[in-house]
């Protein structure tokens, strides 16, 4: 079993349970209508960094609150500000299925799930690459949302990004991106490299990790 089909499963929610076949051939279909409709695109930018306090951090003129993000960028010098997505037809595959075999639906969106994660990896570990030529490593992703990181700072983000002009990505009112099968985050860059994760907290063993996203915030 591939790292793509094992990462579908998790988001299924299936843990250490068995996975029928039945499902395991969905996901396989879902992975080549993926492999179609997706058209993958990304931006990154990188800004100066200021932690002005554990809990407050200035990205670029842009002032953020949040002491997760602070405790994840400690020791940092530089950020890296990125945005991702597999495009509106994918959402559109999403939406037609939903309405003849919500089965199916429900892996879909779980495929397309990891394909993001998979790209986002791959677009990570490539700026990684150029950074690392000044001596530069990089964080994890840590995305609004996560902890107390607010979900409004997606709109900064996107901004100085320009994502609407760069990968077609926008943002409604209520913060929910358009592709829905996108993301931002903030990538620390710093000149210490700290043994994180590649794929995240989410499957990381390390529960004791001072940069991990889902510490309760105190």
């Amino acid at each position: 079993m591939d790292q793509m089909t094992k990462e579908a499963i998790r988001y299924l929610g299936y843990g250490k349970h068995a996975v029928d076949e039945k499902t395991l051939a969905l996901i396989s279909d879902s992975f080549r209508n993926l492999e179609d409709a997706a058209d993958k695109r990304s931006i990154y930018r990188i800004f100066d960094f200021q932690q002005i306090a554990d809990d407050r951090l200035k990205i670029g003129e842009t002032e953020v609150q949040s002491k997760s993000l602070g405790r994840n960028l400690r020791g940092c010098s530089g950020i890296v500000l990125f945005g991702a997505t597999l495009g509106t037809a994918v959402d559109r595959l999403i939406t037609r299925t939903s309405l003849t075999d919500m089965a199916a639906a429900v892996v879909l969106q779980a495929c397309a799930a990891a394909v993001l994660e998979e790209y986002c990896d791959e677009c990570q570990a490539e700026i990684g690459r150029i950074l690392g030529q000044e001596g530069l490593y990089l964080r994890p992703r840590f995305s609004p949302g996560y902890g107390d990181f607010d979900i409004c700072f997606q709109e900064p983000l996107m901004r100085m990004l320009d994502c609407a002009k760069t990968i077609g990505l926008t943002m409604t009112d209520s913060y929910m991106m358009t592709p829905t099968k996108s993301v931002t985050a903030v990538i620390g860059a710093s000149k210490t490299k700290e043994n994180c994760h590649t794929k995240g907290c989410e499957v990381c063993d390390k529960k004791d990790c001072i940069y991990r996203r889902n510490v309760p915030v105190t």
